[in-house]
């Protein structure tokens, strides 16, 4: 093994270390990542809320054991697979072994680390837009046309993963006609893009044929969390994503026009310009725009390397390294669950200002939301299995939640062999098996949503069991409940419930 490829195992094996360090054992899994695991049993060519690419990696997941050390190998995988690609992308450019190096401590200690932490579409976006950028590196260099091509494929399956990569190629043709004009003259420009469309007909016919849910969901999130995305913030918080290596990222976006044998790979930066101002007016989420950065890392880190050839500079290329460590270590106690709840209150009653912890409500809270989506699950489960078991045996009992995070949660830590828990919430709402005659039923009820008069006049008794008590939880508070012994046909009820639903999504549509 070469030195650069020793280096590499080095950095791969760091970034999959660290992601594991970041969480403390205390946390649960995250309410989505219930969601996309539940796919592994429902595989289709879309869902809801996503195209198929996550569901794929849940079935393996499945087939894996189904644990939490799993589900969280695979985006710290994609994370570690991104670092490869910027590493490959400097060797293609004629970088040294500390332009690489630098590139991937620019990476690792970057909020990358925050998003792998997850098991959600978003890493294997990011891996997705920067391979497609890496194949127009190739193509712009070589002027081959198999890279075209290769760009066709990763646009494709980004497609199928996350429709955001949508938003790269919309800033992305633009910055080719102003800089790379002659690429809209070869017809393998336009067989890329037919690739493309090739391998993501399967999610658009599922569309189609199911009413085009992805304008429903665009709807909600434009309602209900994008309307308080305020687009000042937007753009301020790209700032923060890599600001203990922002001036790496910087350099890389001036040595476009600075140094000369990066010139021709202007369509980046324009890339990045079209597609900022296209997120920007949309008030998309911050985090959305990540992918276009990883790929300005190996033209900046090539940049530095050649400033600080010079005798003066020489000193300074340790001092380029350990500066977004450092910062990293600084700031990890806000970023990232690194302590229990009581640990982060202790760092934002110190520091305020710095750890906001803003939700999608656009109201501040206690932790960041992705930190209390991380509670109560485990409570959850483990009471909903004891109140299972207090269920008249012989008889079909059937739980339903309130969203998709408590079902999937029960489904996911559950220790009853064959308990499923379901919910009228995204996906579920297809997945509801109701074969069998309903006698018993098992409510999970959100805090603020209690159980009905009515709902309790269906069944000959009624009980509230218990509640998360996790006052951290975003989910404390919520009850469960249980219903026993049907006066009513359920099953007709549940049928023409989840008719009602599906129904409202066709009329959003």
């Amino acid at each position: 093994m070469n030195q650069r490829n020793l280096y590499l195992t080095g950095f791969i094996l760091l970034k999959l270390v660290l992601q594991y360090l970041l969480i403390d054992p205390g946390y649960d899994l995250h309410r989505d990542e219930f969601l996309h695991l539940n796919q592994a049993h429902h595989l289709a060519w879309g869902y809801i809320s996503v195209p198929p690419v996550t569901s794929w990696f849940s079935y393996l997941i499945y087939l894996l054991g189904n644990t939490e050390f799993w589900v969280k190998f695979f985006p710290a995988l994609f994370g570690a697979l991104t670092i490869v690609l910027v590493w490959k992308a400097i060797e293609r450019l004629g970088g040294n072994i500390y332009a690489q190096s630098l590139a991937a401590i620019c990476l690792i200690f970057s909020a990358l680390a925050r998003l792998n932490i997850l098991f959600q579409p978003n890493s294997f976006d990011i891996l997705a837009w920067t391979f497609v950028f890496f194949c127009l590196l190739c193509h712009i260099q070589t002027d081959k046309n198999k890279w075209l091509y290769w760009l066709g494929i990763g646009i494709g399956f980004g497609f199928l993963n996350k429709y955001n990569i949508a938003f790269q190629v919309l800033g992305l043709l633009p910055a080719l006609w102003i800089s790379k004009r002659k690429v809209f003259k070869k017809p393998h420009f336009y067989g890329a893009f037919i690739v493309a469309f090739v391998i993501a007909l399967p999610n658009l016919i599922w569309q189609w044929q199911n009413d085009l849910p992805v304008i429903w969901h665009m709807r909600m999130l434009s309602q209900y969390q994008l309307v308080n995305v305020d687009r000042l913030d937007f753009l301020t918080e790209q700032f923060f994503f890599f600001f203990g290596s922002g001036f790496v990222l910087i350099l890389g976006l001036i040595s476009y026009f600075t140094y000369l044998p990066f010139r021709k790979y202007q369509p980046f930066f324009w890339s990045t310009v079209f597609t900022l101002s296209i997120f920007t007016y949309f008030r998309a989420k911050g985090y959305y725009a990540i992918g276009l950065y990883p790929i300005h890392f190996a033209f900046g880190a090539i940049y530095i390397s050649r400033l600080l050839q010079k005798s003066w500079g020489k000193h300074l290329k340790p001092i380029a390294m350990l500066i977004p460590i450092g910062l990293f270590i600084l700031s990890a106690p806000m970023t990232y669950p690194i302590g229990d709840p009581t640990y982060l209150k202790e760092v934002k009653s110190q520091l305020p200002n710095l750890m906001e912890n803003r939700w999608e409500d656009g109201e501040s809270h206690d932790l960041p939301q992705d930190f209390a989506d991380m509670l109560g699950w485990k409570e959850l489960a483990a009471k909903v299995d004891l109140v299972y078991s207090k269920a008249p045996q012989g008889e079909y009992t059937i739980i339903i939640c309130d969203n998709y995070g408590q079902a999937g949660a029960i489904n996911f830590y559950t220790k009853t062999k064959g308990l499923q828990a379901v919910t009228m919430n995204a996906d579920y709402v297809n997945w509801i098996d109701l074969s069998q005659e309903i006698k018993n039923v098992i409510l999970i009820r959100e805090a603020e949503d209690i159980v009905s008069e009515r709902e309790i006049s269906l069944f000959e008794k009624s009980e509230k069991i218990g509640t998360i008590t996790d006052p951290d939880a975003r989910e404390f508070g919520t009850s469960i409940h249980l219903l026993i012994g049907a006066k009513t046909d359920i099953n007709a009820i549940l049928t023409s419930e989840i008719g009602e639903k599906k129904a409202e999504l066709n009329m959003v549509n």
